[in-house]
């Protein structure tokens, strides 16, 4: 079950990295968040 749930929050974390990565920086700027806080953010909005 841990096993499992490693690999869902991982993707979840992939996810939110390559989608914030998509964003113009005048969107991540509207969003509060620098380019080089992208990971930072991921690993927070999932848990890590």
């Amino acid at each position: 079950m841990k096993i499992a749930k490693k690999l869902n929050d991982w993707r979840k974390y992939r996810e939110t990295v390559s989608e914030l990565g998509r964003m113009s920086d005048r969107e991540l700027s509207d969003l509060g968040i620098g380019r080089s806080d992208i990971r930072r953010v991921a690993r927070t909005a999932v848990g890590f």
